[in-house]
């Protein structure tokens, strides 16, 4: 049997080691950099919770073209939507047509993510309603969780 704390605890020590790395668009490198869909993956597979998966190549601009939920492709698969995140899970935001940015959250009051942030230009943590662009109703934040059955 898996100990969930332990391993939620796992998942934010990791993100957490990828603060200060650079935003860098479908990048997978800690320290040098990543993107926010790469840090996911990075993130999960590193943490031997995931098997390892590559959803590259994908475009730096899909998500204003298509409506297709691609991003959530690779979590749907892995994790289930849950109504109140905990600690670990995954927070997702629309950007464009379709959620398209995402971050572990460390805290759920308030709800604080670490996310590589193109605006931040790297992986930060911060607090979602603090940050304007996030906190917009119309990103409608979505939760997903890999322990959730």
């Amino acid at each position: 049997m898996h100990n969930e704390e332990a391993e939620r605890q796992t998942v934010i020590a990791e993100a957490r080691s990828w603060i200060k790395t650079c935003y860098h668009h479908a990048a997978d490198v800690k320290g040098y950099g990543v993107d926010c869909g790469m840090l996911l993956v990075r993130v999960f597979v590193d943490t031997g919770l995931c098997e390892p998966f590559d959803p590259r190549p994908y475009e730096p601009d899909w998500m204003m073209h298509r409506s297709e939920e691609r991003y959530l492709g690779f979590i749907f698969d892995r994790t289930k939507e849950v109504s109140l995140p905990k600690p670990g899970d995954v927070m997702v935001f629309k950007f464009g047509r379709c959620h398209s940015h995402g971050g572990i959250v460390t805290c759920t009051n308030p709800i604080a993510i670490v996310h590589a942030y193109k605006p931040a230009n790297g992986v930060i943590e911060e607090d979602v309603f603090r940050n304007t662009a996030l906190s917009y109703p119309h990103r409608t934040p979505r939760y997903f969780s890999y322990w959730a059955s």
